[in-house]
């Protein structure tokens, strides 16, 4: 339907070219009669008659861009008309100076290939045709009327042949235009599908993008990077320090040659890691810079797949290596114990190898529950109602009062986006630890709120003991660090695991002489990254 539109927007704007043209001719000849200066041969044998057909002509081409302005009647129909009137026009305007010698042979020419042009099938062949007959009757009656003028129908036949000569080529020319017009128009269709595809994929890809001009204005921003930038709507060529100072100073340090070409930068108050990675396009006469966004937890899930992958072949290796020799101890420390002859002494040491076996068994079991997981299967998980059984579980199991454990909910239609069961397992991890530490009441809190900024779901687990010493705290999630005499040092790491497998995050957000905060940062459950 647009194509047909412009088309037909270009045939009119060519036939009110073709009228203008009329109307310079047709005012120039009005000018020179009344200037009464008319240079030979114009008006040589009738000036009046001349005169007459001059301003005739002047006004039926002012009539006619009237009509092209209001497109009544149709656009077929007015060509013809104003050729054939041209036709009859310029043909008395030769009578009345002297025939085929005045040179209006030429303006018939002109009219005739225009509205070849114009026109569309084998119009311009009728136009060729009446204007040779009227070149040819003029010239007959001339002859008839004794005129004094000599008929030249050589001339007049030759010129005929101009005529069709110019219908034909103007013809081949139309249709060859035609046919570059359809297929340019074609091509820009295609080529506004394919913007449009482009534009689209650029919008559903889950890697945020940012587009820059050599001045640094936004271009182009996708819905994963307002996501997140915590942006909601880009104002038209905003610069990019008005999205993000922190984005702006690192771009700029990396232009400058002194910053990496990928870094991670904490956006908002909640410090939510992002990985940008800019790249220069360079265009004809300018340059634009691209910007790519990840969300960190995202890339870290990926490394997680590949080191829970390695982690599998080396827990094969611990379990034959490790646990037969574990179960062998284990199994003589039993035997000593069952003996008739062992004193206080010894059974105070087979115990403590016993329990020591149990320990490192209880080790292994945990780094092979690691590696045997099932991959993460996130689901939507509406958190008010999934905390209150929580709550009520966690309580119930641990024997607690219901005061014990304090329970916030900002929202009821707070979303995450997590494996439940691996949820629970971090959970219930977390909410251990806190009741193993607290010493008032309530022993436990959890808080469940959206980040304003970048709308992300997170919970916090709070406790009531001393916190967590400075030397501790950076060692927290590492594997098999544990300040207790009982514990494995793996419940804090594999709890990280499990938000890293399901892209969210686990970080102590705060570490007081009141209380320790660890966080749970949960993606956006729409936009959650398939992992393969």
């Amino acid at each position: 339907m647009k194509t047909i539109e412009k088309s037909q927007k270009i045939s009119w704007e060519a036939l009110t070219y073709f009228n203008f043209y009329r109307f310079l001719i047709s005012f120039l000849f009005v000018s020179l009669y009344w200037i009464g200066h008319l240079p030979e041969p114009l008006g040589e044998y009738d000036r009046n008659i001349f005169g007459i057909a001059a301003h005739i002509y002047l006004f039926v081409s002012i009539s006619a861009q009237l009509l092209v302005r209001v497109k009544v009647p149709a656009y077929v129909i007015q060509v013809a008309v104003n050729v054939f009137l041209d036709i009859a026009i310029i043909t008395v305007m030769m009578y009345a100076s002297a025939g085929l010698n005045s040179g209006f042979g030429m303006l018939l020419v002109i009219s005739v290939a225009g509205g070849s042009l114009l026109s569309s099938g084998k119009m311009g062949i009728l136009y060729a045709s009446v204007a040779t007959i009227m070149v040819l009757g003029h010239e007959g009656y001339m002859q008839l009327q004794q005129t004094g003028v000599t008929p030249h129908y050589t001339h007049a036949g030759f010129l005929g042949i101009t005529f069709f000569a110019a219908a034909l080529i103007s013809h081949a020319l139309a249709k060859r235009v035609a046919v570059s017009e359809a297929l340019a128009e074609e091509r820009a269709v295609d080529l506004e599908n394919l913007a449009i595809l482009n534009e689209h994929i650029v919008q559903r890809l889950q890697s945020g993008i940012v587009v820059l001009d050599d001045a640094f204005r936004v271009v182009l921003v996708n819905e994963s990077a307002t996501q997140l930038l915590g942006i909601t709507n880009v104002p038209q060529s905003a610069d990019l320090s008005e999205i993000s100072s922190e984005l702006d100073r690192k771009m700029h340090e990396w232009i400058e040659s002194t910053g990496r070409q990928s870094t991670i930068i904490k956006l908002g108050n909640e410090k939510v890691e992002i990985q940008a990675s800019f790249t220069r396009l360079k265009l004809e006469k300018k340059f634009e810079i691209l910007i790519f966004l990840e969300d960190v937890s995202t890339l870290r899930q990926r490394a997680q797949q590949m080191k829970l992958a390695s982690l599998g072949r080396l827990t094969a290796s611990i379990a034959h290596e490790v646990r037969n020799p574990l179960g062998a101890i284990s199994h003589a420390g039993q035997l000593l114990m069952e003996a008739d002859s062992i004193t206080d002494e010894n059974r105070r040491l087979t115990t403590i190898i016993d329990e020591q076996s149990r320990r490192v068994n209880n080790i292994i079991e945990n780094v092979m529950s690691i590696s045997r997981r099932e991959k993460a299967v996130p689901t939507i998980v509406k958190l008010d109602e999934w905390l209150e059984k929580f709550k009520q579980e966690f309580v119930n199991r641990n024997e607690l009062r219901p005061e014990a454990l304090k329970l916030l909910v900002g929202s009821d239609n707070i979303y995450a986006t997590m494996d439940p069961e691996q949820l629970y397992q971090v959970l219930w991890n977390l909410s251990e630890n806190a009741i193993r530490y607290s010493s008032e009441n309530p022993l436990l809190e959890i808080r469940c709120e959206i980040m304003r900024e970048m709308q992300r779901p997170y919970i916090d687990v709070i406790d009531r003991g001393p916190g967590i010493a400075a030397d501790v705290e950076e060692q927290l999630f590492e594997p098999f660090f544990t300040t207790s005499s009982e514990g494995s040092g793996l419940g804090l790491y594999i709890a990280r695991e499990l938000c890293e497998a399901n892209q969210a995050s686990l970080r102590l957000n705060a570490n007081t002489e009141q209380g320790c905060c660890f966080r749970i940062y949960f993606s956006h459950h729409e936009k959650q990254h398939n992992i393969i």
